[in-house]
Order: C-alpha cells, then structure tokens, then sequence
C-alpha cells in the first residue's frame, strides 16, 4: 500500500512539474483561432517571439500570433490576436514593446488612446515603439561620454 501511495505522489509530482514547465514556457493551452488580429509594423522587435503576451493596464488581453518581415519597407509585422471579449481598443492605440524584468521575456503593451472607433479584425495599430537595444543604448552612453572628454 505504501509503494502505490509513494507512487502516486510521484505521479503527481511529475504532473505538476509538467504543468509549471509549460506556464513558465508560455505554451500552456490557449484555445488557439479565437478573437480578432490586427497587425502593428516595428523598426526592431528585439527579441519579442510568438505567444508573447499583449498587455493592457497590465492585463493580458492576447497573444503575439506571427512575426513577418516586410520586405519592401524593411519593418518587421506584428500580428497579435485578442482576445474578443477586449472588443473596445480604440484604433489610435500605442504599441510598444517591453521587457518583463531585467532580463524577462518581451511582450506588448497597448497604451489607448482617445479616439471611438474601435479596432476590429483586420485592423492596424499605426503608432508603434520599438524595442530598446541594451548594445544601442551602451553604445550612444559610451559615443556620448566619449564627446564630453
């Protein structure tokens, strides 16, 4: 009786190792196809991946669905889906790429903005911010202490 308890505890154990490894991955399953996409243009994602989060005010309101290259105006497309139950951003809504922590993952952040007309499947966010490059910003500190003597 108690190698079968042990064993299932161990069972247990590996299950829920399993789970955390799949949240910490982000691959936990989301019910995929659902909500609407839009589309956001950026000169650098950095290092943002597919199934980053979107977040609003700090709430997750979907998902990076695709990351394309624009060939002809040599920027990189974002595709997110939302979730459809965040149906109210407003078409003049601020992308902007971050980072969660020092070292974190990337992800999205909508900051709204001001207009009443929404976004709706198909839509484009036109104003973006890219991701911060740490070597850029090494670079332009060390060029500009360089400059001051």
């Amino acid at each position: 009786m108690i190698e079968i308890l042990v064993g299932a505890f161990m069972a247990a154990g590996f299950i829920a190792l399993f789970f955390l490894a799949m949240k910490v991955s982000n691959l936990n399953a989301d019910v995929g196809g659902v909500g609407y996409r839009i589309s956001a243009r950026f000169e650098n994602v950095g290092s943002l991946k597919v199934r980053a989060p979107v977040a609003m005010a700090g709430v997750r309101v979907g998902r990076v669905e695709a990351i394309d290259f624009d060939k002809n105006r040599y920027e990189a497309v974002v595709t997110l889906r939302i979730d459809p139950r965040f149906d109210t951003i407003p078409d003049d809504t601020i992308a902007s790429i971050f980072t969660s922590g020092l070292l974190g993952e990337q992800y999205i952040g909508l900051a709204p903005g001001g207009s009443e007309d929404y976004l709706a499947d198909g839509g484009s966010l036109t104003q973006t911010q890219s991701a911060l490059v740490l070597e850029q910003m090494i670079g332009q500190f060390l060029f500009k202490k360089a400059e001051e003597g």
